[in-house]
This record gives structure tokens, sequence and C-alpha cells, in this order.
């Protein structure tokens, strides 16, 4: 099992005990096929051709090769293999084109099928532990230096740093020169996360340089989006066709239990659905909610539509034993053209997601119907069970006793994603 190998199995058994860890995949070897221009290594008697500023083979007084246990390194002559030495040279890329906040260098230790996560949060969030690969030569460009990377820990070369002063003293050695380099820092601290809730990730404010770290091989645009009124969740660099479904929970609520539940009872029922789930800040304000985002992977569209809704039809009937006290969700149009959608850029192609607006839609005339019906006729007593947590759909804070207008329903929204509430059919008892 290699370096890469090993480190995402303890990975996964550290997952298990529910720490969030984020791995760095590039290395800088030379067995890399990735690092060579014409991605493979050269043969015996290729041409080798380095960086004009960086010359391995004369070796500073602070340079190092980094080889393998029995391995070593020569200059082979051309004639050995004659099919070996026509072409170009091979080119090794730049060692330093690798940074900290391109989300495509990053691999998740507790990632499962069916789960991605934001671009925000496939950078390290500062409730992360950060591991390096024990076994490879790796070189990381912490950025411009506005604002410090900030994480839980940081293990390498078989230390782990969780002081600011023994991680500062690492990084100002020759071996920490060697591995990181630019003007930016890296803290270590607060700690992992203690609210079952969930955490915010806290990468808001560097999230234009991770866009464009990961928008680069794009010109730093955004693809466009295949279908109308395209969603953008908090932590997203780019637009995508879907649904987002926003919680707002009390005190036990618990992020992990409700994403094990998405994983195990929902999920399944719609293959080729990818869902994310974080805790991220609601605006405007200082207050916070969990963001479900739900994204097509398939050729099926719609998927995320009719997810969304189950949601809201799960949070209306089993949200006082989940600590959910209110629910929201947002839906695209449908794809246009052919149908192929972006999803989250790095996760691979995926089909658009056909609308299912009209469901929803008709959900909201049959309450309203039905509301206007009761309003007209007085009624002695209330209708069945009354239910305070569910009787106002859309709320986003403490529940009121008199409903109100859904937010997106007001005059003035600058929103153009269709929206939709949970369960206003339960409001009737209150009216």
């Amino acid at each position: 099992m290699g370096a890469l190998g090993r480190a995402l199995l303890w990975l996964q058994l550290c997952a298990l005990a529910r720490a969030a860890y984020k791995l760095w995949v590039p290395t800088t070897d030379f067995e890399a096929a990735a690092n060579w221009s014409q991605n493979r290594t050269p043969c015996a008697g290729a041409v080798v051709q380095f960086p004009a500023d960086k010359v391995p083979p004369l070796l500073p007084r602070d340079g190092e090769f980094v080889l393998a246990s029995g391995a070593g390194f020569g200059a082979a002559d051309a004639g050995r293999d004659p099919d070996c030495g026509a072409g170009a040279p091979a080119l090794f890329l730049d060692p330093d084109r690798f940074s900290w906040h391109d989300p495509r260098l990053w691999r998740s230790g507790d990632a499962a099928r069916g789960l991605f996560s934001v671009d925000a949060e496939r950078v390290p969030c500062r409730h992360d532990d950060v591991v390096f690969p024990p076994d490879a030569s790796f070189r990381v460009g912490l950025g411009p230096g506005a604002r410090p990377a900030r994480v839980r820990s940081v293990q390498v070369l078989g230390q782990t740093f969780t002081r600011d002063e023994d991680l500062a003293a690492f990084l100002a050695s020759r071996a920490g020169r060697l591995r990181f380099h630019g003007p930016g820092a890296l803290r270590v601290g607060p700690g992992a996360c203690a609210d079952p809730s969930g955490c915010v990730c806290g990468d808001a404010e560097v999230q234009p340089w991770i866009c464009a770290a990961l928008l680069q091989p794009l010109g730093g645009r955004c693809p466009p989006a295949a279908c109308p009124d395209a969603l953008r969740p908090e932590g997203q660099c780019c637009d995508l066709c879907g649904a987002i479904v926003s919680l707002t929970h009390g005190p036990t609520f618990d992020i992990e239990r409700y994403r094990a539940r998405l994983l195990r009872a929902f999920l399944p029922q719609y293959p080729g659905l990818q869902a994310a789930v974080s805790k991220v800040r609601r605006r405007p304000g200082p207050h916070t909610e969990v963001q479900v985002v739900l994204a097509e992977t398939g050729p099926q569209p719609g998927g995320a539509g009719r997810l969304a809704r189950a949601l809201l039809a799960d949070v209306a009937e089993h949200g006082e034993a989940l600590g959910v006290l209110s629910a929201t969700a947002r839906e695209s149009g449908a794809p246009v053209g052919d149908g192929s959608a972006a999803g989250p850029l790095g996760s691979g192609s995926r089909a658009g997601l056909a609308g299912g607006v009209a469901a929803g839609l008709l959900l909201l005339l049959l309450a309203w119907t039905k509301r206007e019906r009761l309003v007209a006729t007085p009624v002695e007593a209330p209708l069945g069970f009354s239910n305070p947590v569910f009787d106002v759909a859309g709320s986003v804070g403490p529940v009121p006793r008199t409903p109100q207008p859904p937010p997106a329903q007001q005059a003035g929204s600058s929103s153009t994603s269709r929206s939709y509430f949970v369960n206003p059919l339960f409001a009737e008892a209150e009216a």
C-alpha cells in the first residue's frame, strides 16, 4: 500500500471518531506522472528538462532529493532504449504551482458516497485536522498573506502540531521552508468542533482566493449553468442547477445524525443525486442555519426537486424529534438545451435538473385555498392536533403563533428562484 493509501486508511479510521480531516493529495515526486509535461514519467534515455529557475541536479545547500527506500537516481545511456529518446523533452512541472486554497488538491477524510462539500469547505476549515503525505515530497503555497490559514492541527513528517509556537518553529526550519512557501501564514487552533449542530467552516473571507484557484484552469470564469434561475449555495463558487433546503434548528439538533439519516433513508431512493450538508451563516445577519445542497449527477433530471419536497415532508412529520424548527426550499428551473448541467467543479459531469416546481406550487395553492375557506367559515375548535413548531411555513427563528407571509412571497424580493415552504397545511389548525 502506498503512502496515499495508508494515509487514507488512517483518515477513515479517525473519521469514525467524529473528527474532521483534510488530506493533502499532490506530491512533487519524480515518479508521479502528473508532475511531468507529457503526463508520464520519462523512460531511460529520455531528455529531461527542469524549470529554468529550479535546477535539482545542482543542489543548493538547503536542497534535497527525497528517495524511497532502495531507490536510486542516475543518468542512463540513450542507446539502451532506441524508442525512448525521440520527441520533445520531458519537462518537470513547476513544484510551486500547488496552492493551499485550491479545493482540487484536498481530500476529505470523512467523505461518503453520495455526499460532497461546497467549494469553500473542500479546503481545510478552522476545526479540521490537516494531514500531509508522510512518505512523499510536497510543496504548498500559502497564498498572498492577507489572512493566515487557520486549522485545528497540522500533521507533517511524523509530527503533529497543535500549538502556534511549535508550528512556527517548524515552518522557519530548513524542512519547513522546503515544503511551505509564499507570504501567507499557517496557524493552528482553536480546537475541534464541540457543537453537535455543527460549526461554520470559517473560510468565507478567503473564498475569493479559493474560487480564483479553482477557476484558474477555466480562465477565471464560471461555466454557464444549464438552467434558468440557477442557485448559488453559500460556499460555492459558481451557480448550479438543483435545490437548496435550509433548516433552522433547536438545541437538540445533531448534524451528523441528520447527515446519516439523509444518506441512509433518502439518497438511496434518488440514484445519481449528491448532497452537501453543513452549517453556514444566514444572510443577512449573524445567525446560522443548516444548508442542504442537492445536485444532480445522473442522467434523469428532477431528482433534486423531488428530494427537497421529501425532506420538507420529513421535517413536518419528524421535525421535533430531529430538533428542526422549520425548513424552506429553493429550486432552480428546468434545464435548457440537451439537459446537461455542470455540478460542483471537480466532481465530474452531471446531468441537468428538471424544475419540479408544479407540485410545490400546487401544495401552496391548496393550502391557501383551504386557509381562505377556514377564514370564511367560523371554526368552533381547532381542527386536529396543534403543533406550534410547524404552524408557520418558512419561519427562520422562534416560531410565532400567528402565521406570517413567507419571505419569498413578499413584494420586492430580489430572488428569482422558485420557493416553497414546510407543510403549510399544518397552519390551518391555527387559522
